[in-house]
């Protein structure tokens, strides 16, 4: 843990490994965020029997 964090360098992009990660998650719950079905908030119907 005394060391630096490694840096990813991209064209004109330089920012270090963990950063990356923390944005790489960020964005993959952004993205289940938007793609997950939200509950129904219609009554359940009974079932025939």
């Amino acid at each position: 843990m005394d060391a630096p964090a490694p840096y990813i360098h991209w064209g004109f992009i330089l920012i270090s490994l963990p950063n990356f990660i923390l944005i790489c998650v960020m964005v993959l719950l952004f993205v289940l965020a938007l793609v997950a079905p939200f509950p129904s908030h219609r009554p359940k119907e009974p079932h025939d029997q």
